[in-house]
């Protein structure tokens, strides 16, 4: 789908806000209710809007020990991924996951209360799953840029 000016401004306003209201959202991209509403539906089943959410502030809920986790495995067979990456979906402490190229194969962002917490989801994770050459920490002292807005 090729997206025009109004289309990325519609995005933009929602990546701010996704509650804000059908009307306010058409009357900020200068068109009346019925095409903004049509083009939401096209965003919707383009895939390019796939989810509308709300955002918890992890701190005001106790979650604010973040860990970046690396990963090295010896284990490169594709049914091996498929367990690890089934495994590791299954953990909600982890709130990004990436395979990588570079020296470490895999790389997770994991989110708990503490260092004692993430002992724990540590020790589940080496347990879980065989293969796991080299598994490093390291910890966020603090937090300088965190967005979900993609630059449109």
């Amino acid at each position: 789908m090729q997206l025009d000016k109004i289309d990325r401004q519609i995005l933009a306003i929602l990546q701010k806000d996704s509650t804000v209201s059908l009307n306010d959202l058409a009357e900020a991209v200068h068109l009346t209710t019925t095409p903004c509403w049509k083009r939401l539906k096209k965003l919707e089943e383009s895939g390019i809007l796939s989810k509308r959410v709300a955002l918890l502030d992890p701190e005001k809920l106790d979650l604010s020990f973040i860990a970046f986790v690396m990963v090295k495995t010896s284990d490169h067979s594709h049914e091996w991924y498929r367990r690890f990456v089934a495994t590791v979906d299954d953990y909600p402490e982890v709130m990004e996951f990436y395979r990588m190229a570079g020296e470490y194969d895999y790389m997770m962002k994991v989110l708990v209360k503490d260092m004692k917490h993430f002992d724990q989801f540590y020790k589940k994770l080496v347990n879980s799953v065989g293969g796991l050459n080299n598994v490093t920490s390291t910890f966020a002292m603090e937090s300088l840029k965190y967005t979900t807005e993609l630059p449109l």
